[in-house]
């Protein structure tokens, strides 16, 4: 591997820097087969919206059904699909 004490390019040197940085966390993602928690971001998102919009439920049991409702993880019964 060669490299080099300085770059005269400040953008490709601080990109050097900052690949230096995160080496353990990028080669992280190829020594797990590129699992990622990409999924559980997307329904905290999900879950974030709902609950700034859904902020005059005073009943948990119905809060709690709305965000499963919005996040995928309430199905309707079977008489119903």
């Amino acid at each position: 591997m060669v490299t080099f004490p300085t770059c005269p390019i400040t953008e490709i040197a601080r990109l050097g820097k900052t690949l230096r940085q995160w080496k353990r966390q990028y080669l992280g993602y190829f020594t797990t087969d590129g699992a990622n928690n990409g999924g559980t971001e997307a329904v905290n998102g999900i879950i974030e919206l709902h609950r700034r919009i859904a902020r005059g439920y005073r009943n948990p049991t119905n809060y709690r059904l709305r965000m499963l409702l919005v996040a995928g993880g309430l199905l309707p019964p079977p008489e119903l699909r």
